[in-house]
């Protein structure tokens, strides 16, 4: 389940965005959500969970917390949509490499939770890594941060909230669907409707946008009740190097020098962080959550 989540978030998701590159951005977001919300309705009734789907939509408090986090996510899907599309996605797997350690990160700021020596090595390492990668795009790597800074939020944010992650995802799904269809008809008035207009094949691919979010959801969910916590922090790499092999070698994107000494401080941090990870969930004591995927 881990590695059928994780290799689908590597290639299938963008593969799926890349084959249909030629659909308006918005388009490809609005019906993730438009297809995805029915989608995830259907999979909470398969498994029971309605009740805590209608209970979260009861709570003032939560509600809140989830339009915050809708907001998140939905920045992250547009980015990694974009990167996907202007052959960036070496960019955007830099993002989700440094994604883990940036939460680390938060967690000491807003909670004010403790580092460990180990963790300060990985974080600073890290931020070497995007300094030597700035230096080299002369300027921020805006992709990898953005990505970065909004998963890491939307962890954040989530983990403030006492709901499941289907169950919270089709609140989110639900507070932007008003957004994603006034963006469809956007769409419609400026460049015709990609699903009406056809190629069949297209069309077809856009309404199954639900199930290019949902498959890995219901992968990871299940992965995670099974698996360490460890494990699953270790085994969430395959996603982002998944994506910079297709980068390289299936999408042709440049990966020189400078973009490799980035990437071998990112992953040195990924190797101490992980290594420290693991450590850390063997003591009696510790429980750790990972953040969604």
């Amino acid at each position: 389940m881990a590695i059928g989540a994780y290799g689908w978030w590597a290639i299938v998701t963008p593969l799926y965005y890349r084959v249909i590159d030629e659909v308006p951005i918005g388009e490809l977001l609005a019906w993730r959500v438009v297809s995805g919300l029915p989608a995830l309705w259907v999979l909470l009734w398969m498994v029971r969970r309605m009740p805590e789907f209608w209970a979260a939509l009861r709570q003032p408090r939560v509600l809140l917390l989830l339009a915050a986090s809708a907001v998140f996510i939905a920045i992250n899907w547009v980015v990694f949509v974009w990167a996907v599309i202007d052959n960036r996605l070496s960019e955007a797997s830099l993002g989700y490499y440094i994604n883990p350690l940036l939460s680390v990160a938060l967690g000491m700021v807003v909670l004010g939770e403790r580092l460990r020596r180990m963790q300060w090595v990985a974080i600073t390492l890290a931020a070497s890594g995007v300094a030597v990668l700035a230096w080299k795009l002369g300027g921020l790597p805006w992709i990898s941060l953005t990505l970065a800074g909004s998963f890491g939020l939307y962890g954040l944010t989530r983990k403030q909230v006492n709901v499941g992650p289907a169950a919270g995802l089709a609140v989110e799904m639900l507070l932007l669907l008003p957004f994603m269809v006034g963006l469809l008809w956007f769409d419609h008035v400026r460049y015709g409707n990609t699903v009406l207009a056809g190629p069949w094949w297209v069309s077809l691919l856009l309404l199954l946008g639900g199930v290019v979010t949902i498959v890995p959801l219901v992968l990871f969910s299940g992965c995670v009740r099974r698996l360490r916590l460890s494990s699953v922090g270790v085994l969430q790499y395959i996603s982002p190097t998944g994506q910079l092999l297709l980068a390289v070698l299936v999408f042709g994107e440049p990966f020189g020098p400078e973009r490799g000494a980035a990437f071998v401080l990112i992953w040195s941090a990924v190797i101490i962080y992980s290594i420290d990870s693991v450590r850390r969930s063997r003591r009696p004591e510790s429980i750790e959550v990972p953040g969604e995927m």
